[in-house]
């Protein structure tokens, strides 16, 4: 048995986890990431991937068992502290990549700059200001410069989900979690994207968590999990 890490990313114990009156959604002996790994999490629709994801982000709270996320245990936490710890550690590309439409594409990627100083700080440390490292992060994404002042909702999805990446990279987080952030696109984008995705969170040292039903892009990724093999809940989520 090869040993866990001595200070790893994600470590879970015996977490347990169901919605009011209902059965349990997540019921995982352990689950453990070692820091600047890239995990790749494979799982069906109704596996529990969004219930697992909201766990480790700290939207959820576990009904029982241990959580730690970079070295923080998320069950003694109050939700503002879970919140301020989500804004300074965790860089997040949703599935359906939640841009405030009414937001220009570079306002989206500084936004959570706004939510945390010290991510604002290391930002601005590596691109001379938290603008600029915006700017750097959408260029080194592929999103032409002509595009960064227009309001994201004129944006292809291609480019939204670009926008996404810099928004979850902007600021070094230590944790990058993606959730299927690449079903609408065709293999050759799909590709590109997660290889650029995955050479920016190396970069950083961050480590990353990319969650998908779609088994082809396990190559990626220097290891790959199954969800249903972790979780004995079984149910859908």
């Amino acid at each position: 048995m090869v040993a866990a890490p001595a200070d790893p990313a994600i470590s879970a114990r015996a977490l347990r986890f169901a919605w009011p009156d209902g059965a349990p959604v997540i019921d995982m002996p352990e689950l453990t990431v070692a820091r600047g790994e890239r995990v790749f999490l494979q799982g069906p629709s109704g596996s529990g991937k969004s219930t697992l994801l909201g766990l480790i982000c700290g939207v959820l709270t576990p009904d029982s068992g241990e959580l730690e996320v970079l070295g923080a245990d998320l069950t003694q936490m109050s939700a503002a502290r879970r919140d301020g710890f989500r804004a300074e550690k965790l860089g997040v590309i949703f599935q359906l990549f939640n841009l405030l439409p009414y937001l220009s594409v570079i306002e989206n990627v500084a936004l959570p700059c706004r939510f945390s100083a010290k991510r604002a700080a290391r930002a601005a440390e590596t691109g001379g200001s938290v603008t600029d490292e915006a700017r750097r992060l959408l260029q080194r994404l592929g999103l032409e410069n002509e595009l960064i002042d227009r309001p994201a909702s004129d944006l292809s999805v291609g480019q939204q989900q670009r926008v996404a990446a810099a928004r979850a990279l902007i600021g070094a987080p230590e944790l990058i979690i993606a959730d299927e952030p690449t079903s609408a696109l065709d293999a050759a984008a799909r590709d590109g994207f997660i290889d650029l995705l995955a050479e920016q969170a190396a970069a950083s040292g961050a480590t990353l968590l990319f969650v998908s039903h779609d088994a082809r892009l396990a190559d990626h990724f220097d290891r790959s999990l199954i969800l249903p093999d972790l979780n004995r809940a079984g149910v859908a989520a």
